[in-house]
């Protein structure tokens, strides 16, 4: 019978040296030259005052190695960081046989505060001093990512305050059913149930009523507009995805066409990206010069932000959402919507009932009137309107038209409270009236326009895929938006060191 060498399993004591397993070219590596060489700590020594009492403290360079190089390997959850620091060779080495609790490791994400922005701007240094920062093209993107807030409660104040009317009359309504229960025998497990409903009544109540004190106005949007709150976390924000709608914050990327390392990264409670642009090109200011191209996707486009970058003298290319219908290139994508997906089906569903449009309406040869598909007259209130650069000729129902018509629904979005419908007939561009959309328009549709789209895709779709496949930035752990945009950038700190470390930083 054949002989074989021992195969050992289970416990081993075995000498390991430290240095040898954090290997010269690897992330690991590259992480600790730059804590331990680059990096000024000053502001997190200055935290600790226990020089003379109390216990000793964890060396927050060791901290913030763990938890850049759990990061690096997807690990967001600060229970398995500790898991990590027990079991895995490479991080007890990379923190010096460091054993912090998960509440400790939690607590210093939770509490680096500026701290982030300091270190995010270090890094920068060090990437643009080995030459990675090449400052042709940046690339704005963003993604939209769920945070640790309940989506169930969201709302405006006066959503909070129905509820709250609701919880106070369901609380009087149990007091009264157990008054009336205390003077005819009942079931003592029923009066047991009733009364801890009744105690976490009361106790939801008091909390939805200390937040409407604490909270006297509604959340407000970049227009005026009431945006929802959110009692579990304020700064946070509903925002609709192409896997349905969630409760989170939208991080924001700036790339750098050269090497893709971010030169900025902001995060905001706010899914709406036309209100990001101006912020987030504004912070590149130092980094940008004058021949630097910004580019940006179609959810950035509006006519303020094209205007406010051109009053700048930002040279960018942030095209429309139809630049795609002009592209030829683009001329088959149809096609990819009818594949099946398992995780999102790309087929477009029914939506709500097709209501008439302007072309359903018929203007009159002399346009003093058009007729609509009920066949009544809509009579002329506005002859020379101008809508966007647009010259229009508005029309309006008679409301004893309107009123008894059987086709409103078919006619008007909401015919319970709209009397009559307008319609507004376009007739070209108002000589001399050229607006920086149609001038963005002639930029995209040109040969140079179409490369810049090109370039875009090429320099910060690999960066977001890297953020969230390869290390499986799925949600934001923390709550407030200071807090989460310091989790942003140290995911995007993190994504910069793994550059330099494939740049041979630190050998």
């Amino acid at each position: 019978m054949a002989r074989y060498k021992p195969i050992h399993t289970g416990l081993k004591l075995l000498p390991v040296d430290f240095d040898q397993q954090v290997i010269p070219g690897s992330f690991e590596h590259a992480l600790c030259y730059m804590v331990d060489h680059e990096l000024d700590l000053t502001e997190f020594h200055a935290r600790y005052k226990n020089d003379d009492e109390g216990a000793p403290a964890f060396d927050p360079a060791a901290l913030i190695k763990i938890i850049l190089l759990a990061y690096s390997r997807g690990i967001i959850s600060s229970r398995k960081m500790e898991r990590a620091c027990l079991e895995n060779v490479l991080f007890i080495a990379v923190s010096g046989d460091s054993h912090p609790h998960f509440t400790t490791l939690a607590a210093f994400v939770s509490e680096m505060g500026d701290g982030v922005a300091s270190l995010f701007a270090q890094v920068l240094l060090v990437c643009d001093r080995q030459g990675l920062i090449g400052r042709e093209l940046f690339a704005i993107d963003g993604v939209k990512l769920p945070s640790n807030a309940s989506k169930q409660k969201s709302g405006t104040r006066a959503d909070y305050q129905r509820q709250l009317d609701k919880m106070e009359a369901a609380t009087q309504k149990m007091i009264a059913q157990q008054k009336h229960a205390d003077t005819a025998p009942t079931d003592d497990a029923l009066v047991k149930r009733e009364s801890l409903r009744l105690e976490r009544l009361h106790k939801e109540a008091g909390q939805l009523r200390d937040w409407l004190k604490t909270h006297p106005e509604d959340r407000k949007g970049a227009k005026g507009t009431v945006r929802l709150s959110n009692r579990t976390d304020n700064g946070s924000a509903k925002m609709a995805t192409s896997k349905g709608v969630i409760q989170g914050y939208t991080g924001v990327a700036a790339v750098d066409e050269k090497t893709q390392i971010i030169v900025e990264a902001q995060a905001h409670g706010t899914g709406s990206e036309q209100e990001l642009l101006l912020p987030i090109v504004k912070a590149t200011t130092a980094w940008r010069t004058s021949k630097t191209v910004v580019t940006a996707d179609a959810g950035y486009h509006s006519e303020a932000n094209l205007k406010a970058l051109a009053d700048t003298s930002v040279d960018a290319y942030i095209p429309d959402n139809g630049y795609r219908k002009r592209d030829e290139r683009y001329a088959d994508q149809a096609i990819h919507t009818a594949k099946p997906d398992p995780l999102w089906n790309k087929a477009k569903t029914p939506g709500r009932v097709q209501r008439f449009t302007p072309q359903d309406f018929q203007l009159a040869e002399d346009c003093t009137h058009c007729t609509c598909p009920a066949g009544k007259r809509l009579y002329g209130n506005g002859s020379n309107c101008t809508f966007n650069g647009f010259a229009a000729i508005k029309f309006r129902g008679a409301e004893k038209d309107c009123l008894p018509c059987a086709r409103r629904h078919e006619c008007l979005r909401t015919p319970e409270k709209t009397k009559t419908r307008q319609v507004a007939f376009f007739q070209g561009k108002r000589p001399g009236h050229t607006s920086f959309t149609d001038r963005m328009k002639t930029r995209i549709d040109s040969d140079t326009g179409r490369h810049m789209i090109t370039r875009r895709f090429a320099t910060v779709e690999p960066v977001f895929g890297n953020l969230r496949g390869n290390k499986h930035l799925c949600r934001f752990s923390l709550r407030s938006q200071q807090k989460v945009d310091g989790q942003w950038k140290l995911y995007c700190l993190m994504h910069n060191i793994e550059k330099l470390a494939h740049h041979g930083y630190g050998r």
